[in-house]
């Protein structure tokens, strides 16, 4: 009986452990997160409250980067493991080929990367562009929630976007900035219905020649005296 269990047991065990070594080697392969570079013009620590301010403030990793006047953090130094950060003044979010601008902004950061930002002004403003469509996306509204993992922008609060030719206004926009597609959900308009403006492109030209303009005509002479 012995025997007969492990005659079972073995194949089933072989490939438990191939898989784990799959996995093993794929999280081994995993790349790690790009070196952050930190700058400040000053940092002042409170030590009662547990939190740091920066002045003048700028984090850049790969593509990313943060610039503002103010940023705080909790805790006595420089933490991008798991941290919470408050900025404040001319915040400019740079990501994946879009900006974001705003009065004030938060800012999660998990694993040494950014997992979310919120940024909050009157408005805030968001821009991508795609160099292969010609193309420039802008928006604005109160509120711009960015989720790094999907690539997704939510604007709430007065939100408008536009793609350089039409524009669409609602109480809550979501925007994809990997599939390049917009999302306006029903569950989300406070009852209001969604505003589109379409403009049309110029006429296009039909090849055929515009006919010449008319000769000026000559003005008549007086007969010679005679």
């Amino acid at each position: 009986m012995a025997s007969s269990i492990r005659k079972v047991l073995a194949p089933t065990c072989f490939w438990a452990l191939t898989c784990l070594g799959v996995l093993q080697s794929q999280a081994a392969t995993k790349p790690a997160p790009l070196p952050i570079d930190f700058t400040a013009q000053e940092s002042e620590i409170d030590y009662k409250n547990s939190f740091t301010t920066f002045k003048k403030v700028q984090i850049t990793q790969g593509n990313m980067s943060i610039s503002a006047d103010q940023g705080q953090v909790k805790g006595t130094g420089v933490n991008f493991q798991d941290s919470h950060w408050i900025f404040r003044g001319a915040v400019k979010i740079v990501v994946q080929d879009g900006v974001l601008n705003s009065d004030e902004a938060q800012a999660f950061f998990a694993n040494n990367q950014l997992a979310r930002a919120m940024a909050s002004g009157k408005p805030a403003t968001f821009q991508q562009k795609n160099a292969k469509a010609d193309r420039t996306v802008n928006g604005h509204s109160d509120n711009i929630d960015y989720d790094a993992a999907h690539g997704m922008v939510h604007l709430t609060t007065d939100a408008w976007l536009s793609d350089g030719q039409n524009e669409i206004r609602d109480q809550s926009l979501r925007y994809d900035m990997i599939g390049q597609r917009l999302l306006a959900p029903e569950s989300e308009q406070q009852g209001q219905r969604v505003h589109i403006i379409i403009t049309p492109p110029p006429p296009k030209a039909t090849g055929v020649p515009a006919p010449a303009a008319p000769a000026p005509a000559v003005p008549a002479q007086a007969p010679p005296n005679q």
